[in-house]
């Protein structure tokens, strides 16, 4: 997607979470809209959930930072 869609998407998913009181499931790989959209978050490596939580400990979180970044490796 593009900036503009990926921010219109983010305000859409917005927007039904708050009209219907929705919870919504997302798989997306695009992190800023995962961090901007979410309350809760949990992430998976390999068909195994590493972690979860707010997006703040998400963003901190040692085993995410690891599988997704490389830590040290980089």
């Amino acid at each position: 997607m593009n900036p503009q869609e990926t921010d219109e998407l983010g305000a859409f998913i917005r927007r039904i979470r708050s009209e219907f009181g929705l919870t919504i499931f997302i798989i997306e790989h695009h992190m800023n809209l995962v961090m901007e959209i979410s309350d809760r978050i949990y992430v998976i490596e390999f068909g195994r959930q590493i972690a979860e939580g707010i997006p703040e400990e998400i963003q901190n979180n040692e085993a995410v930072i690891q599988a997704y970044l490389g830590g040290d490796d980089l």
